[in-house]
């Protein structure tokens, strides 16, 4: 087993206590690894929880030394050297209108630009329907970000950081709308002008949607990679964290997932999995293997408590609950001949928000 996953796991499940650090600072609120910052450990880049209540509570802190920063905790000996990312350059540029880059896209972990195309989601006004640990719209809140992000600003976001900051891939998710695309055709419009400006791999993330001739269009438009997000697994599970979208079955789910293989092929559709919110390791387990069964990969991350949603003073995993659970799905992976580096793009290929990729390479 990877030591250095172990160690990930442990920072990613149970956050580190940190003062202010310079370099870039992370985010609070919003889709994707909120509460987070990006830590190089031992060469490793991931996002780590800094700004909730798991965090401030840590055995492990990071604290300024000289040159350097120190990571402090438990058997404190063994504990690599740790570094921060830096502010990337294109968060100091403004659009013509004078929207803030940043506020239209931004860096998470050290090479990846992500976007939240929609900021809203039909389902988050009501709390007895919407996902219960999603924050998507608090950055909107807060004014750090804009309502709806047009095509054109995310292409002129996405060449200056490639041009500026050497970005690798662009991850772009969307809250869900009112219309049966769910939110696809917005994926489709916006990824036809990015590749017109930038040829950047990109991975598109929408709840599946009512027709699949959408996996053609998205595909066509130039989407490279497709995620769409189970989170639990459990019936039961499902209805209490995901009240609106457990409408959507498992079998809904599976079933879109083979007609999105079929377009973008094997290894190139993905699922998160929230581990920590009820669902058992057998059920994560046999969960993944039908979804590597049908060509998708599994993407497992722990679950982390947003500040401010319904779930903020959720527990997160036990340590030993996510290395059993990855130590599981990492010999799934390997039996089915499914690898996150060999995707265009996504959270699975990037792999900061779990320590998965770090066993799957063990395996």
């Amino acid at each position: 087993m990877s030591e250095l996953g172990r160690l990930v796991t442990e920072l990613q499940v149970k956050g580190v206590r940190a003062e202010p650090l310079e370099g870039n600072r992370g985010r609070r609120g919003g889709a994707g690894p909120s509460d987070h910052r990006a830590l190089n450990v031992d060469g490793t880049t991931v996002m780590v929880p800094v700004y909730n209540d798991v965090s401030g509570s840590s055995a492990y802190s990071l604290a300024a030394r000289g040159d350097g920063l120190t990571l402090t905790g438990p058997q404190q000996d063994a504990l690599p050297v740790v570094t921060t990312t830096d502010e990337p350059a294109f968060y100091g540029l403004s659009t013509a209108e004078g929207i803030p880059y940043r506020s239209i896209a931004l860096l998470h972990s050290r090479d990846v630009l992500a976007t939240t195309l929609l900021q809203t989601c039909i389902r988050f006004r009501d709390r007895s329907q919407s996902c219960q640990f999603c924050a998507i719209e608090q950055s909107l809140e807060d004014g750090a970000t804009v309502i709806r992000k047009t095509p054109e600003q995310v292409a002129e976001v996405a060449e200056a950081a490639v041009r500026l900051d050497g970005v690798k891939q662009l991850v772009m998710t969307t809250g869900t709308p009112n219309s049966d695309d769910r939110g696809a055709r917005l994926m489709a419009e916006t990824a036809a002008a990015v590749k017109r400006r930038v040829d950047l791999p990109i991975q598109g993330q929408c709840e599946p949607p009512d027709d699949p001739i959408w996996y053609e269009r998205m595909k066509a438009a130039g989407i490279d990679s497709l995620g769409m997000h189970l989170e639990v697994v459990e019936l039961e599970v499902r209805r209490r964290i995901l009240p609106g979208k457990s409408e959507l079955s498992l079998e809904r789910y599976y079933a879109a997932f083979a007609d999105a293989v079929a377009v973008f092929g094997r290894g190139e559709v993905s699922t998160y999995l929230l581990a920590g919110l009820g669902d058992s390791r057998e059920a994560l387990l046999d969960c993944s293997r039908r979804l590597i069964e049908l060509g998708v990969y599994p993407f497992v991350v722990p679950f982390v408590p947003i500040s401010g949603t319904p779930l903020e003073h959720h527990p997160a995993p036990d340590t030993a609950f996510m290395v059993d659970v990855y130590k599981g799905v990492a010999e799934l992976l390997h039996q089915g001949d499914l690898r996150s580096e060999a995707m265009s793009a996504g959270c699975a290929k990037c792999g900061a928000c779990s320590a998965l990729s770090l066993f799957e390479q063990a395996a």
